[in-house]
């Protein structure tokens, strides 16, 4: 190389001062990019409309391993899907032997007196013998991976609850249009 070309080379390389705005703009774009990334988080929202021991499983197993996984997780509570919120009403979920496909019992048995009761007690054994999760324990669990439980506002003057029945952490007041936008910007949506 002569050393006009060289010359020539040195005058056309970037100052100290162009080459730290270089850099300083490069960084505010990988900020800008990480930012971004971090907005792709996947989505599900989950309505819960039943209240009996054996429904209220699925949306709590549900939302807080989608949170393990690190969804953001929503889940709508409305009609007696909100007896799993209620902190008091929730200890005393049943199990109804009439009608459920999977029980043992035949229909005319599950319909005699006390048949809810005992399987409702049978479940509930059940539960505590294979150290199942309570449904107070995945409400705490799930709420501590960041799962927004909603508490439907007409659910709760319908019921005639008083918000601060829920569990601490609860959100109460949310309406169906919060719901349906919610599901409207997640990735998966359930209803259980």
């Amino acid at each position: 190389m002569s050393t006009d070309t060289q010359d020539a080379a040195v005058d056309d390389a970037p100052s100290r001062a162009e080459l730290a705005t270089r850099v300083e703009q490069l960084e505010e774009q990988l900020a800008e990019a990480r930012t971004e990334s971090e907005d792709d988080t996947q989505k599900m929202s989950i309505i819960a409309t039943k209240g009996t021991l054996d429904m209220a499983y699925p949306p709590l197993i549900l939302a807080s391993t989608a949170a393990a996984f690190g969804y953001e997780v929503t889940v709508f509570h409305t009609f007696w899907g909100l007896d799993i919120l209620h902190e008091e009403r929730s200890k005393h979920l049943k199990l109804s032997s009439v009608g459920n496909p999977n029980m043992p019992i035949p229909n005319a048995l599950a319909a005699l007196p006390g048949m809810d009761r005992m399987t409702t007690k049978m479940m509930a054994k059940r539960i505590d013998d294979n150290d199942t999760a309570t449904i107070e324990e995945l409400i705490e669990t799930s709420l501590d991976m960041g799962v927004e439980f909603q508490a439907c506002q007409m659910t709760i003057e319908l019921m005639d609850y008083d918000e601060d029945d829920f569990y601490d952490g609860v959100t109460t007041g949310v309406g169906a249009a919060t719901a349906i936008q919610d599901m409207a910007e997640a990735d998966i949506q359930l209803l259980v």
